[in-house]
C-alpha cells in the first residue's frame, strides 16, 4: 500500500505566499515524477508543476516565476512554494506521485486527498 498525504493549504491574501507539502509512504521502491494539479469550480483540472527524479521541472505558464517545485528524495516528499498569489490561484491542489513498488513493477500514479488554497482579501 502507498499513501500520499498533502498539507499546507489555507487562506491567504493576494500577494501572499503558501508552501504545500506532499509526502509519500508505504511500499515504495522508486518514485519517478511528482507534481501538483489544481482544480477550481467549473474548470478542468490542470497540471501546475511537475518534477522528475533527476530534478527536471515543468510549470504551467500562469505560475512561472511565482511557484517553485522541489523534492526531497530522502523523505519521499515534494513541495510547492507559491508566492505572489492571485485570486485565480484559488483551487483545490492535488499532489501525485508516480511510484513503483518493486523492481519489475510498472509505476502507478498515486494521488493525495487534495488541499484547499484560497486567495482572497
Amino acid at each position: 500500500q502507498v499513501q500520499v498525504v498533502e498539507s499546507g493549504g489555507g487562506l491567504v491574501q493576494p500577494g501572499g505566499s503558501l508552501r504545500l507539502s506532499c509526502a509519500a509512504s508505504g511500499s515504495i521502491f522508486s518514485i519517478y515524477a511528482m507534481g501538483w494539479y489544481r482544480q477550481a469550480p467549473g474548470i478542468e483540472r490542470e497540471l501546475v508543476a511537475r518534477i522528475t527524479s533527476d530534478g527536471s521541472t515543468y510549470y504551467v505558464d500562469s505560475v512561472k516565476g511565482r511557484f517553485t517545485i522541489s523534492r526531497d528524495n530522502a523523505k519521499n516528499t515534494v513541495y510547492l512554494q507559491m508566492t505572489s498569489l492571485k485570486p485565480e490561484d484559488t483551487a483545490v491542489y492535488y499532489c501525485y506521485a508516480d511510484i513503483s513498488s518493486g523492481p519489475r513493477l510498472v509505476p502507478y500514479d498515486y494521488w493525495g486527498q487534495g488541499t484547499q488554497v484560497t486567495v482572497s482579501s
